[in-house]
C-alpha cells in the first residue's frame, strides 16, 4: 500500500427517487475523483430517503440484489474512474431477508466485498429491526468485523449505529484494517432544543474521533444532509446534521464538513498509523487475558 492516501467523504441529501438520489451521488464521486481521490466513501442508505422513520411493508420493494441497478451503477463507476467505492445498498438477500449493506468496488475489479450492519437500532424515526436484518459473523467466510481487501488497503467498513460500539472497532483494527470507515445517517428531531442539539453532534463526533485514538487508525465518517419528513404523520421528521469528517489515528481532524452538501478530499499519511501504535502501543498493553466478561450482556 502507498504511503500516501487520497480519500474522498460525499455529504448529500437523498429522496425517495433513486434516479435523483444516484445521480447527487455520482456528483459527488465524479468531483472527488476529479480532486484526485483514490478512495470514496459514500452515506449510508444514500440511493434513498431514510424510509426507516415508519413501518411501512411496501418500502421492501425499494430493496435490491447487490448486483442490481444501484449496484452496477456504482460498480461502472468505479471502473470508469479507476478508484475504490464504498456504497450503500438496502440489500434483498432472499425472500423477507434483507439487509442495510456497505459494498466495496475495487476500480475494474467490481464488487470486492460488502459488509451487512450488525448494530440494528429500533428507537423513535429509526425503526430499522423492521427492515433489517443484522448481518452474519463469521471471519472464516469474510462476514462481520471483517476488514475487505481493496488495492489502496484493508478496509473495516461499519454502518451508522455500529459507529458508538468500541467493540466493533476494535475487531476490525485487530483483523488488520488500514482504516475504519462509517456510512451514517443521523440527524436532529426537531422538537430538541439548541443545546440537547450540540450534545448529540459533539457526542458522535468524539465517540468515532475515540475509535481512531483507541485503535491509532485514520477514521472517515459520511452523514447526509437535509430535512427528510415523516410520511406516515407520526413524527415530525429528521434534520441530518452532515458533519461528515476525515481524522487521522491520534483523532485528529484533517477535514469537517458543515451542514450542507459537500466533498471532503484529503491526503493521508498512512505510515502514521505505524508510528503512533509505536508511541501508544495499546494493542501490545491489552489485558487479553481479564477480558471475558466482555462477552456477557451484564455483570450482575
Amino acid at each position: 500500500m502507498s504511503t500516501t492516501l487520497t480519500v474522498a467523504v460525499v455529504q448529500q441529501p437523498a429522496w425517495p427517487d433513486k434516479a435523483q438520489s444516484l445521480s447527487a451521488s455520482e456528483e459527488g464521486i465524479r468531483s472527488a475523483a476529479k480532486q484526485g481521490a483514490q478512495l470514496v466513501l459514500l452515506q449510508e442508505l444514500h440511493a434513498t430517503h431514510y424510509f426507516c422513520q415508519f413501518e411501512d411493508p411496501a418500502l421492501f420493494d425499494l430493496a435490491e440484489p447487490l448486483d442490481g441497478p444501484t449496484g452496477q451503477r456504482l460498480a461502472a463507476l468505479a471502473k470508469e474512474l479507476n478508484i475504490v467505492l464504498v456504497g450503500s445498498l438496502f440489500e434483498r438477500r432472499a425472500p423477507g431477508l434483507y439487509h442495510n449493506t456497505a459494498v466495496v468496488y475495487d476500480r475494474a475489479k467490481g464488487r470486492v466485498g460488502q459488509y451487512r450492519k450488525m448494530h440494528i437500532p429500533d428507537d423513535p424515526g429509526f425503526y430499522e429491526k423492521f427492515y433489517f436484518t443484522p448481518g452474519d459473523h463469521d471471519s472464516t467466510r469474510g462476514e462481520g468485523f471483517t476488514p475487505i481487501e481493496t488495492s489502496v488497503g484493508r478496509l473495516g467498513v461499519l454502518v451508522c449505529w455500529d459507529q458508538w460500539y468500541p467493540e466493533a472497532a476494535r475487531l476490525m483494527a485487530l483483523a488488520g484494517a488500514d482504516l475504519l470507515l462509517y456510512p451514517t445517517a443521523i440527524g436532529w428531531d426537531p422538537n430538541d432544543d439548541g443545546e440537547e442539539k450540540s450534545r448529540q453532534k459533539d457526542a458522535w463526533t468524539v465517540i468515532q474521533r475515540a475509535h481512531g485514538v483507541a485503535n491509532g487508525l485514520p477514521v472517515l465518517v459520511a452523514n447526509r444532509v437535509g430535512f427528510e419528513a415523516d410520511h406516515s404523520g407520526v413524527g415530525d421528521g429528521i434534520q441530518f446534521w452532515g458533519g461528515s469528517f476525515v481524522c487521522g489515528p491520534q483523532g485528529e481532524l484533517l477535514a469537517h464538513a458543515g451542514e450542507e452538501t459537500e466533498q471532503l478530499v484529503v491526503q493521508l499519511d498512512m505510515a502514521r498509523s505505524e508510528n503512533t501504535r509505536r508511541i501508544w502501543p495499546y494493542l501490545r498493553d491489552r489485558r487479553v487475558d481479564a477480558y471475558g466478561d466482555l462477552t456477557r450482556r451484564y455483570r450482575d
